[in-house]
């Protein structure tokens, strides 16, 4: 499964760009751990591209054409021992496996929610 599609990535909004939404900010993206109980609900990201031989984060729609796209930088509410905010990268969620050996899934049902309707789905789940 692709963790990050080319849809998904055109429409995340960069990072800090819900900056002060608290609650309200929209989670455009749920991973999770099939076999693990852990679940990364992502509301930014940029890619990290290189330029100047130096790695940076920046906008999708700032893409240049001879941008390479190295990784993904995320933001969002990890819910794992416990629920906090963070960044997280992509490769090292591909990275990941469970307890039972498998890999980080995308929540291919998920509609856009708030962060309040995470928590909620947090803790109805414990």
């Amino acid at each position: 499964m692709k963790l990050l599609t080319l849809e998904a990535q055109k429409s995340l909004p960069p990072l800090y760009a819900q900056d002060g939404k608290g609650d309200e900010a929209i989670v455009h993206i749920k991973f999770f751990t099939p076999d693990g109980g852990w679940t990364w609900y992502v509301t930014e990201g940029c890619p990290i591209v290189t330029r100047d031989g130096q790695q940076m984060e920046v906008p999708y729609k700032d893409l240049e054409p001879e941008d390479k796209i190295d990784d993904w930088m995320f933001f969002g509410l990890v819910d794992g021992f416990e629920a906090e905010f963070g960044n997280f990268v992509l490769s090292e969620l591909r990275a990941v496996r469970g307890k039972m050996g498998l890999p980080i899934e995308r929540d291919m049902y998920y509609s856009n929610k708030t962060i309040a309707d995470a928590r909620n789905d947090i803790s109805s789940a414990r």
